[in-house]
This record gives C-alpha cells, sequence and structure tokens, in this order.
C-alpha cells in the first residue's frame, strides 16, 4: 500500500468511528445529520471542528456537582425565606389561562418557586440599565455578586471596575465571573486592579489547549447582578459599549433588561451561588446572602435557568407551552430566529388558528451565519400568518416574548437550538397585566421603526438569498 491509501484508510476509519459516535449520542436528528454532513464535506476540518465543540455525552458528568450544588441551594438555604405556592396548590386554585400551564412546568422541570412580594422595573436599553447597575453597586452595604457572559474592556467597562474596586476597598465581600469565551479579550491589565482591590474573580470553565472539547460549547451566556440579596438585574444586555450603541456597523442598540426587588431575588442569587461554586469550589451557605424582604410588591413571577446541567429544557417547554396556550398574540423579540421544529410548528399552529403571531427580529446582522439561517424560516411562517418585522433603527438584541395580557418572559434565552440546549440561560417569567402592558406597548413602539416583511415580496428574492439561506438551515443545529 502506498502511504496516501494508508492515510485515506485511517483518516475514512476515523470518520466512521466519529460517526457512529454521533449516532450513539443520540441528539437531535438534526443535528446528528448536519454533524455527519461537516465530517463528510469538510475533511480533516470536519473531525477537529466535531471534537472540539460538537461532542455531547460529557455533559451529565462535568456538570454533575453544578447540579447537586443547585438543588443544596434551593431545599436548604431559600426556601424557608419564599412564600411560594407548591404544585398541589397550583391545581386546587384551578388556573385555567396561560399561568396555570407555565407555573406548574417550571415548578416541575427546573424547581423554580413562584414568588409573589417583587417589584419590577423594565429597563430599556443600555443607558438606562447601566445607571441603575451602577447605583445599585455604589449603595452596596454587604456584597454585590456578578456573573456575566461578556465583560468587554470599554469605556463602561471601567465604569464597572471603578464602582467594585471602590466597593472592594470599603471591605464590601464583591464576587465576579465571567464567561471564559464570552470574555476572551479580557486581560490581566484589566482584571489585575481588581483582584488587587479584593474582588475575587473565577472564569467560568477556560479553555484552554487541548482539553478544549466540549468547554468550547457550553457557555453561560447568563446576565446576573445581585446586590445585599435585596436586588437583582436580569436580561439581555452584557457589559459593553455596543449596548450604548457605539457600534460602528450595527449603530443604535435595542434591548431589554430587568431591575427586581424583593423575592425572586433570592432565586437570582441561589443560582450565582450555585455557579460559583461550580467554578471556584467554595460552598457558600451563610443566610445571610438571603436577607429577610419586607414589602416590595405585589408582581408574580418565577426564575427560571437551563442548561446542559438540567434533566429537561426549561425554558424551552416554557416557550413551547406559552405558544400553544396562547389565545390572543404572540409577540416575541429575538435576535436569532433558529427555532427547532416544536418551536416552529406551534408559532405556525398559533398562526392558523387566529392567534396574532408576530416576530421582531434584526434587519442588521452580527452573525452572518446565523441571520442567514434565520431569514431560512420567513417564508414558511410567513404563509401561515406570522407577521415578521425587521428592525430598522439599529440592532435589536432583546429577548422579549409576550403571550395574552397576563405573561411576559424576559432573560437571557435566544429563540435558538444554542440557547435551548447548549448554553447556561435564565429567564423571569412575569405573571402581571400592567407590566405585560407596558412592555406590549415598547414592543409596538418598536415596530414603528421597522420593517415588515411581505410574503409576495419576499418570494421575489435572490435566487443566491434562497441558497445561503438553504445551506445555514442545514448546519443551523451546530451554529
Amino acid at each position: 500500500m502506498t502511504v496516501f491509501q494508508i492515510l485515506t484508510f485511517i483518516y475514512t476509519g476515523i470518520n466512521i468511528i466519529i460517526a457512529i459516535d454521533i449516532l450513539l449520542d443520540n441528539r437531535d436528528p438534526s443535528s446528528t445529520v448536519a454533524w455527519i454532513l461537516v465530517l463528510f464535506l469538510f475533511p480533516v476540518g470536519g473531525i477537529f471542528l466535531y471534537l472540539y465543540i460538537g461532542r455531547n455525552h460529557r455533559k451529565q458528568k462535568t456538570f454533575s456537582k453544578k447540579r447537586t450544588e443547585d438543588n443544596y441551594i434551593l431545599n436548604h438555604l431559600f426556601k424557608e425565606q419564599i412564600h411560594f405556592l407548591n404544585y398541589g396548590e397550583i391545581l386546587q386554585k384551578n388556573i385555567t389561562d396561560i399561568k396555570g400551564n407555565i407555573i406548574p412546568l417550571l415548578f416541575r422541570n427546573t424547581n423554580s418557586p413562584l414568588t409573589i412580594n417583587n417589584k419590577v422595573k423594565v429597563l430599556q436599553n443600555g443607558e438606562a440599565t447601566f445607571s441603575e447597575m451602577l447605583d445599585a453597586i455604589y449603595k452596596a452595604e454587604d456584597h454585590i455578586h456578578m456573573e456575566y457572559y461578556i465583560i468587554k474592556d470599554s469605556h463602561i467597562g471601567r465604569k464597572f471596575q471603578e464602582a467594585l474596586i471602590k466597593k472592594a476597598k470599603e471591605g464590601i465581600e464583591v464576587r465576579l465571573i465571567y464567561d471564559a469565551v464570552g470574555s476572551w479579550r479580557l486581560t490581566k491589565k484589566f482584571l489585575k486592579p481588581l483582584k488587587n482591590a479584593g474582588v475575587i474573580i473565577e472564569v467560568f470553565l477556560p479553555v484552554t489547549l487541548p482539553l478544549l472539547g466540549s468547554r468550547l460549547n457550553y457557555r453561560n451566556h447568563k446576565k446576573i447582578l445581585v446586590v445585599d440579596g435585596k436586588i437583582g438585574f436580569v436580561g439581555g444586555i452584557n457589559i459593553g459599549d455596543e449596548y450604548l450603541g457605539k457600534n460602528k456597523k450595527l449603530g443604535f442598540w435595542r434591548d431589554t433588561h430587568l431591575k427586581l426587588q424583593g423575592e425572586a431575588v433570592y432565586v437570582l442569587q441561589g443560582m450565582f451561588l450555585a455557579d460559583w461554586y461550580f467554578v471556584s469550589n467554595e460552598s457558600i451557605n451563610d443566610i445571610k446572602y438571603f436577607p429577610k424582604q419586607g414589602y416590595c410588591g405585589e408582581t408574580i413571577l418565577q426564575i427560571a435557568s437551563s442548561g446542559p446541567d438540567s434533566y429537561w429544557a426549561s425554558i424551552h417547554q416554557a416557550y413551547f407551552s406559552a405558544i400553544n396556550s396562547a389565545r390572543e398574540k404572540v409577540y416575541i423579540t429575538t435576535p436569532y430566529l433558529v427555532p427547532d421544529e416544536g418551536i416552529l410548528l406551534a408559532l405556525k399552529t398559533a398562526a392558523l388558528r387566529g392567534v396574532d403571531v408576530r416576530l421582531l427580529v434584526p434587519i442588521k446582522p452580527d452573525h452572518r451565519s446565523v441571520f442567514w439561517a434565520s431569514k431560512s424560516h420567513f417564508e414558511e411562517l410567513l404563509r401561515a400568518g406570522v407577521k415578521i418585522y425587521q428592525y430598522s433603527k439599529g440592532f435589536v438584541h432583546g429577548k422579549v416574548f409576550i403571550i395574552d395580557n397576563n405573561f411576559i418572559s424576559i432573560g437571557t434565552a435566544n429563540l435558538d437550538i444554542r440557547s435551548f440546549e447548549l448554553n447556561f440561560e435564565v429567564n423571569a417569567f412575569i405573571y402581571d397585566k400592567d407590566i405585560n402592558r407596558k412592555v406590549s406597548k415598547d414592543f409596538l413602539e418598536d415596530l414603528k421603526v421597522s420593517k415588515q416583511i411581505l410574503l409576495d415580496e419576499y418570494k421575489k428574492r435572490p435566487f443566491t438569498h434562497k441558497i445561503t439561506e438553504s445551506i445555514a438551515r442545514v448546519f443551523s443545529p451546530i451554529l
């Protein structure tokens, strides 16, 4: 045999072994097909790509201790502090609207308590959000817990750096988690002053060769800030100047965030402490991090997380159930529209049964492959009666989910497969008519600066666009 024949034999054997590994992983069929196509369409490169980001079967072992700590915090630390209804009580109340479907679902698939003593403030865009966050940090009296997918050494990043350093020097406990991939540009120059001041910093799943593997895939997409266990923030906004509209390519940045006060903050705190244990091996179980709450308000909500450490895709299931429960309207803002077949069918079915289904997506791409994969779904959604709008004022990055008149979800999860299956995400599910009315009004205002996509016009798009969309859609399960 020649050297070429030997190499070809070895390469073919490796491809077959990896293909078998993909099949035995029992993942979603579309993901399986996409990875097998990658293997055989991209010689050598496909093998390395799969080995680095495609392997899923080790995730249960990798995240087992995190799940254990999550359950410990829920059952031992803050359970006594929260007034919430259990599943049986929810059934006894005979709630027949959408709450009757989502509340028990989140209670069972992610142990998310229904908190009833809360005040919620909806924050539009970076300027308002950063102002509220920095104000809360400067007023901290005991501790600051911050967990972010992206933190950039930027103008706003240095404002947060300055605030955290000041509070740490005052003796306030400051803990910071950042994601290794999302914040890969953070340098020692930015981090060293924080550490020198006493800020304790941990990195979520550091990525180092040759152990890159699946760690590149499972990213912490959460955006959480908890101050003194009484004020919490969650939503779509990371720490970077682009969220202030300073990205020359994308321009104005439309986003949505939440400021929470009350019992729901306990749940955000618990999520942070569980993640802290995972990244640092330090178990923090002092009840001081869950202080007694006075009266805050009457907003009913649940905080739910999902990720590769979960048995159930809780946020995915909640989205699916909410769409199927809708009677009047489904308004969704998402920067990435790459749904699986279940969500896609739910959207089309809701529109066909007369529900007012509207989707708001960007007109400008920040990730071209995902942008084209999103557009590949437009025609079939439009045919079913779904209304699609592309935000024209700049870039829309919010993750807002509005159903009927008393349910909204705002958080970190996009309407895409990566958020459903691979990323660690956190969303607030709010059951309140007043907040629904406010967020719905904001949504309709956004539509005024958006371009509606019409079916007849969209069918006339260039053939090259159709080809690009189709190719992107085939590989969308692994984007």
